[in-house]
């Protein structure tokens, strides 16, 4: 049975025409190796969604590959702003609608940022709304689901 957050993933996903697909799991995906064991892949197959909050209370979220960890002052050079804070799993829910540790690449508004190696992968998984859930999608999909901006955000 669907958790009412990745019922509204799915909604979204077909009210906005994104071709994707949406997983669900008995075992927890919370973490990338979790998530990695769950489809057989390895970590490079995946992206995090790391999410800030900018001085101006904005929603940042920076998107990274699974091995990697999003920078901060990187993130803050790129927009022109103050160093944003990391958001805690409250805030994160709040502001996205989806459980910590199952947040989607797209869905919600936000500051969408893509770090450039992403795009080296042709197709990866992202949080599908809990973490028992995965959404599988190729990355230009990603790209026009967000309309994020790419650019070196990792550390």
């Amino acid at each position: 049975m669907r958790s009412p957050a990745e019922d509204q993933l799915s909604l979204y996903m077909e009210r906005h025409g994104i071709n994707a697909e949406h997983l669900r799991f008995d075992q927890s995906c919370h973490s990338v190796a979790e998530a990695a064991e769950a489809v057989n892949a390895s970590a490079e197959d995946f992206v995090k969604n790391i999410c800030m909050i900018g001085v101006n209370d904005e929603l940042i979220v920076a998107i990274v590959k699974g091995e990697d960890m999003a920078s901060t002052s990187r993130v803050a050079t790129l927009l022109g702003i103050e160093r944003p804070r990391l958001a805690n799993g409250e805030e994160i829910e709040a502001r996205t609608g989806y459980d910590f540790g199952g947040t989607p690449s797209f869905g919600f508004e936000a500051v969408w940022l893509i770090d450039e190696r992403v795009l080296e992968k042709e197709s990866i998984f992202t949080g599908g709304g809990s973490a028992k859930s995965l959404v599988k999608m190729d990355v230009k999909e990603l790209l026009r689901a967000n309309g994020g901006t790419v650019a070196r955000i990792r550390r």
